[in-house]
């Protein structure tokens, strides 16, 4: 089945409403882009490659699509700007479906061993707590047993914060006093998930990108004593990210992916913001797939991320 085959048939309000002032941004400039030019030459690229940068796609992945249009427009002899906005969509949809995993993730699946344990790293801001707190729920609505940890032990009203959320959830929270070793809340969790037989655990930890070596330290502790108690813990490990901070997102995932092993991206907050391509530049640059996308502040608005759903609601 060809790229544009796969794409998305049905319609997903809330992602269109996620996206909306991204796509009116972007192609309010790719109009004006192309407007009173039949063919797609020198000077449209150029625009386009501009539009696309200020979109916050990034510089790399940005050149990556111009290359792959002068490509086809070099093949094709003659391409009008009319089938512009076609290849535009088919090379940003090749980008993401190259990070997108093979597999249907769903919150009600079997991970073959219990219990799965996800390990949530990012800034202070960025709306990992909430994003935590988003998952909880469309875990435990699925039918899964979840238990939080609350490891990020040095923002103040983090661990309150958390146990909203797990309240909320109906999800059981281990936890300690604030500023207390946050392997230690790591190695309480996992016990106690384990006495619980829960499914799933999701492990909070500080944002603090002051020191490298510190939080690449202090990552690697977490990470080793999880270890100790459900062998290959943790399963997995999500980089939140805020989508609004455009390019500051980018430096985030430079460093926290120096400072341990990221497996899978959620990007929040993409509603009400123009800078949506930092979707499709991050995924594409540290090649790591999205797994969620955050384009509300609804509970079910942490949305699992679809590759040809996102690129058509785009487009759309």
């Amino acid at each position: 089945m060809s790229i544009l085959g796969k794409l998305f048939s049905g319609e997903d309000p809330q992602l269109n409403k996620g996206l909306e002032t991204t796509k009116k941004s972007f192609f309010s400039k790719f109009s004006t882009a192309i407007a009173g030019r039949s063919s797609v030459d020198a000077a449209v690229l150029d625009d386009l490659e501009e539009v696309l940068i200020t979109a916050d796609v990034g510089v790399p992945t940005t050149l990556k699509i111009i290359d792959a249009i002068e490509a086809r427009v070099a093949k094709d002899k003659y391409l009008g700007t009319d089938a512009l906005r076609q290849i535009l969509q088919e090379e940003i949809m090749a980008i993401l479906a190259a990070q997108e995993k093979e597999s249907d993730f769903n919150f009600a699946q079997d991970y073959g061993h219990q219990p799965h344990v996800i390990m949530v790293v990012g800034v202070n801001g960025v709306g990992k707590t909430t994003t935590i707190g988003k998952l909880s729920h469309q875990f435990s609505q699925a039918g899964k047993k979840v238990v939080l940890g609350a490891a990020d032990t040095f923002r103040a009203g983090a661990i309150d914060q958390l146990q909203v959320w797990a309240d909320r959830s109906k999800v059981n929270l281990v936890k300690q006093e604030m500023g207390s070793d946050p392997a230690s809340v790591a190695f309480d969790t996992l016990q106690s998930a384990v006495k619980q037989q829960a499914d799933v655990v999701l492990i909070d930890t500080a944002g603090r990108l002051h020191n490298k070596v510190n939080l690449m330290n202090e990552l690697t502790k977490v990470k080793r004593v999880m270890d100790k108690i459900v062998p290959n813990a943790p399963h997995e490990v999500l980089l939140v990210l805020d989508g609004s901070t455009g390019q500051n997102a980018f430096e985030q995932a430079k460093q926290f992916t120096a400072a341990t092993e990221v497996t899978a991206l959620a990007i929040t907050k993409l509603d009400g913001t123009a800078k949506g391509g930092v979707v499709m530049g991050i995924s594409d640059q540290f090649q790591i797939p999205v797994k969620f996308i955050g384009v509300g502040e609804g509970i079910e608005d942490l949305k699992i991320f679809d590759s040809a759903a996102f690129v058509h609601s785009f487009f759309n």
